[in-house]
């Protein structure tokens, strides 16, 4: 009997790259993408919110918006260096002390981390009050299953690096955090990897708040809570699923990436 071979689809992966300049400008088209993104989906709060990408040239800084300037107006040209002292080394605008003072230390203590996103959206910090992990209540909520952390301690706006280190140490290994009365905050291997666990952890937020609003929700079993975690909760699935979001963007506002 003759075997028939079936070929089986590539997997889709992050690009890799050849020069150094290549990887800095591709950081930089998708963390503006990402803001705009941000902006779009109603994430933004005023002068509040962040998203940090390493430079791969000199990891120890970071790429991040400017403090003051609306995301959905952001450009690859308006992103500025910043470096481990905080100083502005790239970039006519000031950097958002609190940004600085927790990503700054979430990104030294996470060698792995290429990006941090954190934002005052609704439905995130609408939880964030409740001083909980999310529940493993939907598909999309399992890329999170015993893989957030939750820091329940405020004191105030974070402007001292020794508070950022403690969120990184409350952080640990982990792909999000929930910071008590304050937010959320995701981070990747990649831009769009941050980005998109941002966007979904936000989602899986108002999707917890309107189930518990209208009754007892019936949770995934832990066993399979696991499995779904493998499924959708991987680095390469969090890149990938950036990536229609990305295009949309780009396609509607290609301004960004001047």
């Amino acid at each position: 009997m003759q075997t028939i071979s079936v070929q089986k689809p590539n997997a889709p992966e992050p690009p890799k790259f050849t020069s150094i300049p290549e990887e800095r400008l591709h950081r930089k088209q998708r963390l503006a993408a990402a803001l705009r993104l941000f902006s779009r989906y109603g994430f933004d709060e005023g002068i509040a919110g962040h998203i940090t990408a390493r430079d791969p040239e000199t990891p120890e800084h970071f790429w991040v918006n400017p403090f003051g300037m609306h995301f959905g107006l952001i450009r690859v040209s308006d992103l500025i260096l910043v470096n481990q002292e905080g100083e502005v080394i790239l970039g006519d605008r000031p950097v958002n002390r609190a940004a600085f003072a927790i990503h700054s230390q979430i990104h030294a203590a996470r060698p792995d981390v290429v990006a941090a996103a954190h934002a005052h959206s609704i439905y995130g910090k609408s939880w964030s009050s409740l001083g909980r992990l999310l529940d493993p209540l939907t598909q999309d909520a399992c890329a999170f299953y015993q893989d957030h952390s939750l820091f329940d301690d405020y004191t105030g706006v974070v402007l001292d690096p020794q508070e950022g280190q403690r969120i990184a140490q409350t952080l640990g290994t982990n792909k999000a955090i929930i910071l008590k009365n304050h937010g959320l905050l995701t981070v990747g291997h990649s831009v769009d990897e941050a980005a998109w666990w941002f966007t979904t952890m936000e989602r899986s937020c108002q999707a917890q708040l309107l189930a518990e609003a209208a009754g007892k929700p019936s949770p995934i079993k832990h066993e399979y809570a696991e499995i779904a975690h493998t499924q959708v909760g991987s680095h390469n699935l969090g890149w990938f699923s950036f990536q229609p979001l990305y295009e949309m963007i780009v396609r509607q506002e290609p301004d960004l990436l001047e």
